[in-house]
């Protein structure tokens, strides 16, 4: 077993969740997740993702419309439905963003703030005793929580 594939077990528990969730249409679901898990944990580009996964475009295009509709988010709270809280330890990280990460300028909230180093953002993350992530947030850099 390939570490860059899930498990059958972790498989059989993501799928009805992911129907409750509305995804179940597509004919590859399963190398479709298993990419964009690939690329969230590598980092690479979406272009080299090997083609095993599917193509490039196909895999961006359902991870930008599943990130649009709070999919992630959504599954993210299914997962942690039942944490070990007897101990909760919580870190934040900051992540310098790319000069071309900002964008235009627009009404939607992007989660990015201005210091003294350029622009950043700050992952702040949750877990159980367990090690098991139980809630996140990206907040602007300079924010303390």
């Amino acid at each position: 077993m390939s570490r860059n594939t899930l498990t059958n077990e972790t498989w059989s528990r993501l799928l009805p969740i992911l129907k409750q969730l509305g995804i179940y249409r597509k004919k590859n679901l399963r190398k479709t997740v298993e990419g964009i898990l690939f690329r969230l944990r590598t980092g690479c580009q979406w272009a080299d993702i090997p083609s095993y996964f599917g193509k490039a475009n196909s895999l961006y295009q359902s991870f930008n419309h599943w990130s649009k509709r709070g999919i992630f988010t959504k599954l993210f709270k299914h997962l942690a439905d039942t944490p070990d809280i007897e101990w909760v330890f919580m870190d934040g990280s900051h992540i310098r963003v790319h000069q071309h990460g900002m964008g235009k300028k627009s009404i939607v909230h992007q989660a990015v703030g201005k210091s003294i180093g350029g622009h950043t953002s700050k992952i702040h993350l949750a877990v159980d005793a367990c090690g098991n992530p139980i809630e996140f947030m990206i907040t602007a850099g300079l924010v303390f929580i």
